[in-house]
C-alpha cells in the first residue's frame, strides 16, 4: 500500500501557484494581447480564484511585465553561450540551437514579446531602452571582437543579430503558418533538428565561417 504524499509546504504551494498563473497568463496574453487579457480570464485558464492572482500579482500590468521578463531572461541564457565561445562558429551555432529551441518550448511568450514590440512597447519600453540596449551592444561588442580576429566576414554586427532573432522567432510567431505549411502537423524532432541544421549553415556560411556546417 503506497503511503499518502506529504502535503506541500506553503513555500511549494506559493510556486505551483505562480507557474500556474505565469502559465495560464503567458498563454492568454498571446491570444488575447494585454488589452484583451484579463485577470479573471487569466484566473479561469489557471483554475484559480482571481483572488489568487492579485496576491501574487497587484495588478495585471505587474502580471504582464513579469511574463516579458521572465521570456527575455531565457533569451538572456541562450545567450551566455557568446561569452565563452572560441568564435562565432561555436558561439553563434549554439546561439542558434538555444534561441530555435525557445520558439519550440515557449512559442506563447515569444508571441507576447512580439506583440508589445509591434505596437510599440507600451508597457515596457523602459526596459528596451536599458536592458535589452545594454544586451544588445554587450553582443555586438562580442561579434566585433570576432570580426577583427578575421574568424568571419565584416558585416554590421547589429543586422546580424535582428537577423537572428527575426529568423529564429519567426518559428513561435507565425508557427501556425509553419504548421499550415506542413501539411497541417506540427514539427516533429525531425523536423526541428532539420531547421536549426538549415538555419545555422544558412547564416554560418553567409558570414564566411562555418561551411562544413550542414
Amino acid at each position: 500500500m503506497r503511503a499518502n504524499p506529504r502535503p506541500l509546504s506553503k513555500r511549494e504551494i506559493r510556486q505551483e501557484n505562480e507557474r500556474l498563473i505565469l502559465e495560464a497568463a503567458e498563454k492568454t496574453f498571446a491570444e488575447a494581447g494585454f488589452g484583451g487579457a484579463t485577470m479573471q480570464l487569466i484566473a479561469d485558464v489557471a483554475g484559480l480564484p482571481k483572488a489568487n492572482l492579485h496576491y501574487y500579482f497587484p495588478t495585471k500590468e505587474s502580471l504582464y511585465r513579469r511574463v516579458v521578463q521572465d521570456i527575455f531572461q531565457v533569451w538572456l541564457q541562450a545567450a551566455d553561450v557568446f561569452d565563452g565561445a572560441d568564435g562565432p562558429e561555436e558561439g553563434l551555432g549554439a546561439y542558434i540551437d538555444a534561441k530555435m529551441e525557445i520558439s519550440r518550448r515557449h512559442p506563447a511568450g515569444s508571441k507576447v514579446w512580439a506583440s508589445e514590440v509591434m505596437h510599440r512597447a507600451p508597457v515596457i519600453q523602459d526596459y528596451l531602452e536599458t536592458t535589452l540596449k545594454e544586451w544588445t551592444n554587450g553582443r555586438m561588442a562580442v561579434i566585433q571582437r570576432w570580426i577583427d580576429e578575421g574568424k568571419m566576414d565584416a558585416v554590421n554586427p547589429r543586422h546580424l543579430l535582428y537577423m537572428l532573432w527575426a529568423t529564429t522567432q519567426h518559428y513561435a510567431d507565425f508557427g501556425h503558418q509553419i504548421e499550415t505549411l506542413n501539411g497541417g502537423e506540427p514539427y516533429s524532432d525531425a523536423d526541428w533538428a532539420e531547421a536549426k541544421a538549415s538555419v545555422k549553415h544558412i547564416i554560418l556560411t553567409g558570414i564566411g565561417v562555418g561551411q562544413d556546417n550542414a
